[in-house]
């Protein structure tokens, strides 16, 4: 049930949000779940996904594969392109295939210095929550 007046609970125009969404939207909307030893070790349960993490698929045709750094994130299509999942093409070439990020689970992030304030951020939010 909605309670709020300004959050519309209406299919259409929530599917039009999200395939209209703006960039810095879709990066919040293409987050992955962490895998347990980050989630104890960040006290975060997921993550906006970025080049360079380290996943592994736990959903659909290529689950199970070993685990494999992110190529690209296509954010137009909502799909992240990871290193060892391909397939071959009719003409011979090999292809990245398109996975959803919530089809994997981060194993590795790839931390700069401008990350640790985000974890630390997230963490302080979700303690305020709990006051």
């Amino acid at each position: 049930m909605k309670f709020s007046p300004f959050v519309t609970s209406d299919r259409s125009k929530n599917r039009k949000r999200h395939f209209n969404a703006p960039s810095h939207v879709r990066r919040k909307i293409m987050s992955s779940p962490l895998s347990k030893e980050l989630r104890q070790k960040y006290s975060v349960r997921s993550m906006p996904i970025r080049k360079d993490d380290e996943v592994q698929v736990v959903r659909g045709h290529y689950k199970g594969q070993q685990i494999g750094k992110v190529v690209q994130v296509y954010r137009k299509k909502y799909v992240i392109y990871i290193e060892r999942v391909q397939r071959e093409k009719a003409n011979g070439t090999t292809v990245h295939v398109g996975i959803h990020p919530s089809k994997v689970v981060i194993t590795r992030l790839k931390l700069d210095p401008r990350m640790g304030s985000t974890f630390i951020d997230r963490q302080d939010n979700r303690d305020d929550k709990q006051d």
